[in-house]
């Protein structure tokens, strides 16, 4: 069971993961960091203040953008450009145990599976995935048919936690129960490992949260979820 204290880092997740167990994917300093823009375009900031965001800019190019953890709505220097702004949940597991079935084609994802993944986030959108998305963690998956039904895998790592991401069916194939068992295999990974599984989810997303409540996960904070885009022309 977390404690208060440890359940603390997650109040900055995407910075504290960078900062600490996937330092190697990072770039960038003692204010704002972020991924390797192949693994994907998340990125954190120390304390959301003019500072930091001149950090981050240093980081980008001009016009691109970054995926931010907010605790607060948005409030970028002049220049940057909101794309996205929605209300997402930071939903901790606290249970000890997770059942699913376990009679499903469930299989391990890898390298020579990037082209199928990267067609179905594309077409889902379950959050950003790129091409090496997957150094992040394990990735599993159902196929049918030949064709990459399902998966769900692992994202951002800081103090006991893991968080699952990449959630995600593809339409011919709904309503099977596929990501339900697909995000308590992860789960249940990440607990034998001595770890804690949460996510992230957007807010509006109730269909999502119903399947991960019945699985055992609880609302620990709401976060802002913005997508920005640094400024044409840095300084």
């Amino acid at each position: 069971m977390s404690t208060a204290r440890d359940l603390n880092v997650l109040d900055n997740p995407i910075w504290n993961s960078l900062l600490t167990r996937h330092a190697r994917f990072a770039q960038g300093g003692e204010l704002a960091r972020r991924f390797d823009p192949e693994i994907g375009p998340l990125a954190g900031m120390k304390d959301e203040n003019a500072a930091a965001y001149e950090a981050l800019g240093k980081l980008l190019a001009p016009g691109e953008a970054v995926a931010l953890f907010l605790g607060l709505p948005p409030a970028p220097p002049a220049g940057w450009e909101i794309l996205l702004h929605k209300s997402g949940d930071q939903m901790v597991f606290q249970d000890e145990t997770i059942t699913y079935d376990q009679n499903l084609p469930i299989e391990p994802l890898g390298s020579a599976d990037v082209p199928e993944m990267l067609e179905l986030t594309s077409l889902t959108n379950p959050g950003p995935f790129r091409r090496r998305t997957i150094e992040l963690g394990d990735f599993i998956g159902i196929h049918e048919g030949g064709r990459l039904a399902a998966m769900a895998g692992e994202r951002l790592a800081l103090g006991k936690f893991r968080e699952v991401s990449g959630v995600c069916t593809h339409p011919d194939f709904r309503g099977r129960g596929y990501a339900q068992a697909l995000v308590a295999a992860v789960a249940n990974s990440i607990l034998n490992r001595g770890e804690t599984p949460m996510l992230h989810v957007y807010s509006d997303n109730l269909s999502a949260i119903r399947v991960y409540e019945a699985l055992g996960f609880t609302l620990r904070r709401r976060f802002e979820f913005a997508f920005i885009a640094a400024p044409e022309r840095q300084s």
